[in-house]
């Protein structure tokens, strides 16, 4: 798994690519983690890249959203892959984040 991070103004767009697993699961938070922690509170989590989610993955998903949002910010979820969107759908995530097609749009709802 490979993490990229750019900056759009305050908003932190974090591309992963790979599979998001038990094996990348420890790894991951770390760097979303970081985000949070570091003041960055509004994140894109790009999944472009992102081939298989476990529930490892998701638990990465949901342990940053709760981070973020305990400080005021959010995550936002774009442009996943019809596997990953599928997992983020039938476990109900769709319902406890928002998710995008992509990440320009991901990032004008944070701006609006």
């Amino acid at each position: 798994m490979d993490v990229n991070i750019k900056q759009s103004g305050s908003i932190s767009i974090v591309s992963v690519t790979g599979r998001m697993d038990a094996i990348t699961a420890d790894s991951a938070t770390t760097v979303l983690n970081e985000q949070v922690q570091s003041g960055n509170k509004s994140i894109v989590l790009d999944l472009s890249g992102v081939d298989y989610m476990s529930s490892a993955g998701l638990r990465v998903v949901l342990t940053i959203l709760k981070a973020a949002r305990k400080d005021g910010g959010d995550l936002y979820i774009a442009d996943a892959q019809k596997g990953v969107a599928d997992v983020l759908e039938i476990s109900g995530f769709s319902n406890l984040l928002k998710i995008f097609d992509t990440v320009d749009e991901a990032v004008a709802e944070f701006n609006s």
